[in-house]
């Protein structure tokens, strides 16, 4: 066990002591076991609200990489909080009869527990789907490569050798989850890429036009004008740098395959964490802190700037109409 699993079975315990009105609104399971070492970590997953899959849909995701274990935190933490507020909030209760989160918030347990940003076989599982990138330096590792896991972002083997355990779990929840949905999107937490935090949507493999490309320029006219001094960099991420293998590539163009009908649009938020290190340099010789803040209140405040954003894309979410 480690920290952030045990605040996740927390959560369950929190369910469990919960009414039966708020008990039928929460579906969580273990989506997969991960084994590594003679040990087994539980993949879990959360699906709140209505049942019926083509009902707009948000997807909150974090702890692909282990190292980046706030993203798991933030996330962890505003599942706690709405799941406490639907004990007593019978306007949130109602407002899921046509509303759907689902969450998979600890995506990578092997990693998290190891302290590794790479799962049990050293695959960077968001360089592992078969995407190709098509814009960007050939020669830029950190983009993905297949020459060996003992060198960061290690996409796997070939582009026909099975995804990881991990990364199919992704893969399946999503597809079963979210694209069935009229509107669905995600947040993907992450942290370690800069001074500044950044909301990206696609795409990471190249830096053609976003399909959604009008869609989210509605959504963040309406972020801006509700909340002007949001403290994001909001762009597509290969504005950053372009990757080979992103699953959330990868899932778009699979909606575009499988459901054109429908909209959906997944977003990373990379929590810029070269400015913990700027404001505690030491951090930079703890293996998690170039990804982490280490400080109590820097920790503290992290956990709180983020659910502005969270609680405005539930709103959004309920108000599919004024921005699609």
């Amino acid at each position: 066990m480690f920290k952030e699993l045990i605040e996740l079975e927390s959560i369950l315990e929190i369910i469990e002591k919960s009414s039966l009105e708020v008990q039928s609104l929460i579906s969580t399971k273990i989506q997969s076991i991960v084994e590594y070492k003679n040990e087994k970590l539980p993949i879990y997953s959360f699906v709140i609200g209505n049942s019926d899959q083509s009902k707009p849909t948000l997807g909150l995701f974090a702890g692909i990489h282990g190292l980046e274990r706030v993203g798991s935190q933030v996330l962890l933490g505003f599942l706690k909080s709405f799941i406490i507020q639907l004990n007593w909030d019978q306007n949130l209760r109602e407002s899921l009869k046509d509303f759907r989160i689902v969450s998979l918030p600890i995506i990578n347990p092997v990693g998290m527990k190891h302290l590794k940003r790479s799962n049990g076989n050293g695959i960077d599982l968001m360089r592992n789907s078969p995407v190709e990138a098509v814009s960007g330096s050939k020669f830029k590792i950190y983009r993905g490569h297949r020459i060996s896991p003992k060198i960061p972002w290690y996409r796997g083997e070939s582009p026909d050798h099975e995804m990881e355990i991990e990364s199919l779990t992704l893969i399946k929840f999503v597809k079963d989850e979210m694209l069935k949905a009229s509107v669905s999107m995600g947040i993907d937490f992450h942290s370690g890429f800069g001074l500044r935090d950044r909301l990206w949507f696609p795409y990471a493999y190249s830096s053609e036009k976003f399909h959604f490309f009008s869609i989210v320029e509605k959504a963040i006219e309406l972020y801006e004008k509700t909340h002007p001094h949001h403290i994001y960099k909001i762009e597509p991420q290969s504005d950053s740098y372009t990757t080979h293998g992103d699953l959330w590539d990868f899932l778009f163009l699979e909606s575009r395959k499988n459901h054109p009908e429908n909209i959906f649009i997944p977003w990373t938020l990379e929590m810029g964490s070269w400015s913990w290190l700027k404001k505690n340099p030491l951090q930079i010789f703890s293996i998690d802190g170039l990804f982490n803040p280490k400080i109590e209140h820097r920790f503290e405040r992290t956990m709180r700037r983020h659910y502005i954003l969270i609680h405005f894309i539930t709103r959004l979410m309920q108000n599919p109409k004024a921005w699609t």
